[in-house]
């Protein structure tokens, strides 16, 4: 379905903005290149700075319809942990926090598109990123006809040094620390920390300690481990030490005890999905026990073809996010698959936190399958054969052993 509406037919734009240069930019070209009303929507999903200079920021600039919202909970109770019963990690290392926030800001900037009577939606995302495709893509599972303007595909002003320009002809706000160039640009919510470009595009150049803002380095750490307990119920953290705590309130502690013991860090060369190889410095200090947590309580809850099967799932799934399609018929059911088994992922796990790594040292749950008197080395209580192997061997053997004969010409 394409949208055919023409500039003059767009009379409403919901912004997602920051209330920072470029979507204060935006803001302003929409306005002139668009003569639309725009109005703005500022999600809190925990990037951890004050959201409320951008209130006062857009009633500078003549708007008078002004979201700003806390979605900190739904952000980790309906995203984050959901996606985390699937143990992603993108190209076997990233937590995707990036990718994970865009598809609750679309959503929500869709919903307020309907409730003002908006034709339009825009986003500050670059023609070369990631972020682009996640939004656009979010956009239209929600409302096919909607008509999207994105800025950076369609405007002149390609620099920092313009962006500033513009700003001062139009009299829009530009702090001093945004003046000159920046040393590399950062996303961050209750998740993770990304920091790309500039300084950090050579991949051979090790990051500088500055880069990192919510980890300490692992050689500064406490010379003392960390150990705490998390309580999973149904498949999510509920507790840490067996205090109960809502889902943001829980993914903040174990960023808090995280970053301090300098783990999360992340230097990595990705595969992005519009074609390029991308460096990008991430610190995920809470996401990173928390899969280290998950997968130790599912290794004593779950049966093994389950287990091995949402690791096969997990690489694909990993993908449709990073690239953007959460909304998508695929990704549901892959969801649905995950959490057929999320029922029997009760516990407890132990961990120890310890200068940049985390640690298992205990688990426990009402549900496990850990059997104590199949493994034990003495005699046990269960009854087992161990003559029974000897067949078992035998019969996965027959292949291998004829697959030998055939090769060596005595079949």
């Amino acid at each position: 379905m394409t949208c055919l509406m023409s500039k003059q037919d767009i009379k409403k734009v919901v912004l997602a903005y920051s209330g920072g240069l470029d979507t204060s930019v935006i803001l302003r070209w929409l306005q002139d290149h668009y003569n639309a009303e725009v109005v703005t929507f500022t999600a809190d999903i925990g990037q951890g700075e004050d959201i409320e200079p951008a209130r006062a920021k857009a009633e500078l600039m003549g708007i008078k319809q002004i979201y700003i919202e806390d979605l900190r909970e739904e952000f980790v109770r309906d995203y984050v942990f959901p996606m985390f019963r699937a143990n992603p990690l993108y190209e076997g290392c990233y937590l995707l926090g990036t990718s994970i926030a865009r598809p609750l800001i679309a959503k929500r900037q869709i919903e307020i598109a309907r409730e003002v009577g908006a034709e339009a939606v825009s986003h500050g995302a670059t023609g070369k990123g990631n972020d682009q495709v996640r939004f656009e893509l979010a956009y239209y599972a929600q409302q096919p006809d909607i008509k999207v303007i994105a800025p950076w595909r369609e405007w002149d002003l390609g620099s920092r040094t313009k962006l500033i320009a513009y700003a001062e002809q139009n009299q829009i706000p530009i702090p001093k620390d945004k003046r000159g160039e920046a040393p590399f640009s950062v996303d961050a919510n209750l998740l993770h920390i990304s920091a790309e470009g500039k300084v950090l595009e050579d991949p051979w150049v090790a990051p500088e300690e500055y880069v990192f803002s919510r980890s300490v380095s692992p050689e500064d750490a406490p010379n003392k481990a960390t150990e705490i307990e998390i309580t999973f119920k149904a498949g999510d953290p509920v507790a840490i030490d067996g205090v109960e705590m809502s889902p943001a309130a829980l993914l903040t502690k174990l960023n808090e005890l995280g970053g301090a013991n300098g783990i999360g860090r992340l230097d990595l060369v990705e595969n992005r999905f519009v074609g390029m190889k991308s460096r990008g410095v991430y610190e995920t200090p809470g996401g990173t026990v928390l899969l280290t947590a998950r997968r130790a309580m599912e290794s004593i809850t779950l049966d093994r073809g389950a287990a091995h099967q949402k690791d096969e799932l997990m690489p694909r799934y990993a993908e449709l996010i990073y690239n953007g399609f959460w909304f998508s018929p695929e990704r549901e059911m892959l969801q649905a698959a995950i959490d057929s088994c999320r029922d029997l992922v009760n516990g407890v796990v132990r961990l120890r936190l310890y200068k940049g790594n985390v640690i298992v040292t205990g688990r426990k749950s009402p549900n496990s399958l850990y059997n104590a008197d199949l493994v034990t080395f003495e005699e046990g209580a269960v009854d087992y054969d161990h003559s029974d192997a000897h067949g078992f061997i035998r019969l996965n053997a027959l292949r291998l052993r004829v697959n030998k004969l055939t090769q060596d010409g005595k079949n």
